[in-house]
């Protein structure tokens, strides 16, 4: 409650004044229920990429383009931007014009007044990226890009203080509505940055007012606003009376789903839904049991359920009966194991480290982990791109499969001695004991359980200290995890944006591995420079078995999600790219 108590009376009084004016057409008894397995870390996506914290601010902020909702492949579509911006300089200079008339959601950082969105809005929201104090997981999506940006991160970090007022060559402000963007060199996949959520407009005010709290205090262009946060517990949205609001007005494709859709919306002023309320439930069989209660009105089926839910690929009649509807996909994703390049007793370069870490991969037994913890609800991946991303290969197999006999005659070879115990010490003789760190739920005691079996064959004692989802980011942000299993679903439909998570300058901000090398860093440059298509195909290979060389991460899957939707629940749909539905979707009273 605290996010709304701060506003005050004048927060309250600004709030009745901007409904009146606005014309957000939410309906505040149509309240949408769901869960998350795993806490967000705030909602400053400048310093987080938590997937949790994407989903809750992608109804908050509000980037220049968004996605089709039903258009498949996925589209871009203009959010804020007038239009698609006009692109020239050989694919080199991008101009976009603003809506007029778009407001921030009422805050007290505004001092009782009405903020318009304009163009210094995103001009200082990307520069944000390179303020060397945020430290930005998510830098990715526009270093080494625009004219001029690094340059000012550069500077900032040898005087220690970023200057947001400096001129920066390639950003250009002709009017307040008007944004004209000069990079470097023509990049294939700029406008798929443009649209990611982290580049929504944020005022600078707001960031001014919350300072490190900014996280807590989001406040942008979108149909929602942050009513109540309990950190690690409960998060409450409802609709942000600024928002202008939109028709749903998608096409269907061919298959059934969308045209159902396309039946129950088509013509429907958005958002319906008034209140979004997110609980944190990190025990798959509590939030089975509240899914089952009706305490829920979607969630993704846990693993752990189902036997219980599922014949096959369909649902049992137990819920059929209730018109719960099955909404099933391969997740654009990557699951996998990541071992810190830099810690002391894995990291380094030489052929011991690369032989230990190879057969700790390679110890692995993924399906075990597709059998045992997924339940069949998965696929293995092999290259760093996953199926429904330009880039993955489906003939590609990995030289890190599972095979403790390999991973046995490895370490007997560089000198990874047996003790009595059978567990075995470092070349030095020295003890020898990894630790993987976990979360505390029922997936990671199973998932533990598996490393441990393969482990113990190979001869490798291990630990798996716990803390939660959110501090375990936090810790691998600042390369102290040894070694962790993490996942990466895409943000947008090209491999350029799982590669990065390997990129040498993206070391603790992304690359949670801290992976430096560069052989890697040579293609991935190339990559850049290459049009998506068949030519980058064999750069990703290329990439892939780079990083399997150097022993950094052992694929593991991408999960199947069973997403089970209440009768009520219209307009449901897991987009592949964009991470929350509540603006597009209605709630029938029942």
């Amino acid at each position: 409650m605290w996010n709304t108590m701060r506003r005050g009376c004048l927060g309250l009084l600004v709030i009745a004044a901007a409904a009146a004016q606005a014309a957000n057409p939410a309906d505040p008894a149509k309240v949408v229920r769901v869960a998350y397995e795993a806490p967000d870390d705030g909602f400053d996506l400048v310093r987080t990429a938590n997937a949790y914290s994407v989903q809750v601010a992608q109804a908050i902020l509000e980037p220049l383009l968004t996605y089709d909702y039903l258009a498949s492949p996925a589209r871009l579509i203009p959010n804020t931007a007038e239009a698609m911006p006009e692109v020239t300089d050989g694919g080199k200079t991008f101009t976009f014009h603003i809506k007029k008339g778009i407001h921030f959601a009422p805050d007290a950082a505004f001092k009782g007044r009405r903020r318009e969105l304009t163009a210094q809005d995103y001009a200082y929201s990307w520069k944000r990226f390179f303020d060397p104090q945020n430290r930005s997981p998510a830098i990715s999506f526009l270093g080494g890009k625009i004219i001029g940006l690094d340059e000012l991160g550069a500077k900032a970090a040898k005087s220690g203080r970023f200057d947001y007022d400096a001129p920066v060559a390639g950003i250009e402000i002709p009017d307040p509505y008007t944004l004209r963007i000069r990079l470097i060199a023509p990049d294939y996949n700029f406008l798929y940055s443009v649209a990611y959520t982290g580049l929504g407009a944020v005022a600078r005010e707001v960031i001014e007012a919350y300072g490190q709290q900014s996280g807590q205090h989001p406040v942008g262009t979108g149909p929602y606003l942050l009513a109540q946060y309990v950190p690690r517990s409960k998060i409450v949205l409802t609709a942000n009376p600024e928002f202008r609001g939109f028709t749903w007005d998608f096409d269907a494709g061919a298959d059934a789903w969308s045209q159902q859709l396309a039946r129950d919306m088509k013509g429907k002023q958005m958002p319906q839904v008034g209140r979004v309320e997110i609980s944190i439930i990190e025990e798959e069989q509590s939030r089975w049991l509240a899914f089952q209660d009706k305490q829920l009105d979607n969630d993704k089926l846990p693993q752990s359920a189902t036997l219980s839910a599922m014949d096959g690929v369909r649902l049992k009649p137990a819920l059929t009966a209730q018109g719960v509807s099955l909404y099933r996909v391969t997740e654009p994703e990557i699951t996998y194991s990541l071992i810190n390049q830099r810690d002391p007793l894995l990291g380094g370069s030489t052929r011991e480290k690369i032989a230990l870490r190879r057969a700790i991969l390679m110890a692995y037994d993924v399906n075990a982990e597709i059998t045992q913890l997924r339940l069949k609800q998965a696929v293995p991946v092999y290259g760093i791109v996953p199926v429904g991303v330009q880039g993955h290969d489906p003939a590609y197999r990995s030289s890190l499969a599972y095979d403790p006999v390999l991973a046995n005659k490895l370490l007997d070879r560089f000198g990874y001695k047996r003790g009595a115990d059978g567990y075995r010490t470092l070349p030095d003789g020295k003890p020898l004991t990894i630790r993987i760190s976990n979360e505390a739920n029922a997936t990671s005691k199973i998932f533990s359980e598996i490393w441990k079996r393969g482990l113990d064959i190979v001869g490798v004692r291990v630990e798996f200290p716990t803390q939660s989802f959110a501090d375990n980011l936090k810790t691998a942000d600042q390369c102290k995890l040894m070694m962790w299993g993490a996942a990466w679903h895409a943000d947008y439909p090209e491999g350029e944006n799982f590669a990065q998570a390997l990129y040498g300058p993206n070391a603790g901000q992304g690359n949670h591995a801290c992976y430096e090398s560069a052989a890697f860093d040579a293609l991935y440059r190339t990559m850049q420079a290459t049009p998506p298509g068949p030519e980058r195909l064999p750069l990703y290979e290329k990439m892939t078995r780079q990083m399997e060389a150097d022993s950094v991460w052992g694929m593991h899957v991408s999960r199947v999600r069973n997403w089970l939707v209440r009768p009520w629940v219209k307009g449901f749909r897991k987009h592949p790219f964009m991470q929350s539905e509540w603006a597009y979707i209605d709630i029938e009273k029942h």
